[in-house]
């Protein structure tokens, strides 16, 4: 009963990660993911996953091709219309909620966008080996032997060879009936890394281009999180003038005014500067706006930070434009033309909730 317990349960899990693969996309783009996120647990909305099994019928109780019956008699009661008739007491159908570990769920989008792992630098790049039980096995050392699979072993060996008996219930195992624990040896990076998230809050961005940045930028934040063991992340908004805030606060804020991007440039560098030992830590910059920046001067402001020492710092920066009603998307042109094909800059343009999972991907797919 216990493996049959544990072969359904092994069954359902699969069932539900091929689920998640084929919806991944509608996945990534609901809102809901963040607000249901708790320590460790993840709860994915998918439809009720029924396991097939035989169902038998009753004889003789009516039905088509059951006694006599005349052209034009009604089979069975219509349905009624919508709205009309009394309060039933049949079940609906109703979805199911998942709980999937932020692990298996960061290793589905890794599978699924084809990512590699990361590569990360710094003399502090030490992988911890941590070994995790994963099965039975009819060899091993007298010290992991499992005790009830063994005796269960005795048992029906005894029970097959008819050498029980119920009113002396002894059971001595021999060799053959012995089971171990077995385990695999799981690495564990455990790079210091730390992730910088920018968003643009000014007046041309809207909730709509809002709610895309923060949607992706919690993916691009689980599938770093399942890389490195140790991590930070800090976040930056800006409109004329940038500052660091909570996460709380940058998955929440509804701010408008100006855009000065070279603002959240130089937060961004100055803060490294000050707290980050470049050689040992990995750096990721993660820059989203609707690309309507305050003119030629602070394009080329931008610019200056950039080749001046913030991409030298990071493993890589990336910038995301949302597309927007309101914004001249003038700043991807710019940065095309000055710094395409800087191997550690990575440009996307994400147009809608359709295009995050393939702008993760132009992200995440170098492996920097």
């Amino acid at each position: 009963m216990v493996r049959r317990i544990e072969k359904d349960r092994s069954r359902f899990r699969q069932i539900v990660r091929k689920n998640i693969r084929k919806d991944l996309r509608k996945y990534i783009t609901h809102t809901g993911m963040i607000g249901r996120k708790g320590k460790d647990l993840v709860s994915i909305p998918m439809p009720h996953i029924d396991l097939p099994r035989f169902k038998f019928g009753l004889k003789n109780t009516g039905g088509v091709g059951q006694g006599e019956g005349e052209p034009g008699t009604p089979i069975g009661p219509g349905q009624p219309e919508a709205g009309s008739g009394k309060a039933g007491d049949l079940p609906g159908q109703h979805v199911l909620e998942v709980d999937v570990n932020l692990e298996e769920l960061a290793e589905i989008l890794g599978e699924e966008l084809e990512l590699p792992n990361i590569q990360p630098k710094g003399k502090k790049n030490i992988v911890a080996q941590s070994d995790r039980y994963t099965g039975i096995s009819v060899t091993g050392p007298k010290s992991l032997r499992h005790f009830k699979r063994t005796y269960r072993e005795a048992l029906k060996r005894q029970v097959i060879m008819g050498d029980y008996n119920r009113k002396d219930p002894v059971i001595i195992p021999i060799k053959e009936d012995e089971r171990f624990r077995t385990w695999k040896t799981v690495l564990k990076p455990e790079s210091n890394a730390v992730i910088f998230y920018m968003m643009d809050v000014s007046g041309s961005m809207g909730e709509e281009q809002k709610e895309i940045v923060r949607i992706e930028a919690f993916w691009i934040d689980l599938w770093l999180r399942s890389q490195y063991k140790g991590i930070e992340a800090r976040y930056i908004i800006h409109d004329a003038e940038a500052r660091e805030v909570d996460q709380h606060t940058f998955y929440h804020t509804r701010e408008s005014g100006g855009t000065r991007i070279s603002s959240a440039y130089e937060l961004f560098h100055r803060i490294v500067q000050a707290e980050y030992d470049t050689s040992e830590w990995n750096i990721y910059g993660f820059h989203f706006s609707d690309g309507d920046n305050w003119g030629d001067m602070d394009n080329g402001a931008c610019l200056r930070v950039l080749r001046g020492g913030l991409l030298r710092c990071c493993n890589l920066f990336c910038y995301g434009q949302v597309a927007s009603a309101w914004g001249s998307g003038d700043f991807l042109r710019v940065l095309e033309d000055n710094l395409r094909g800087v191997e550690n800059f990575v440009m996307s343009q994400i147009d809608s909730r359709d295009d995050i999972l393939d702008s993760i991907k132009t992200f995440l797919g170098k492996g920097k």
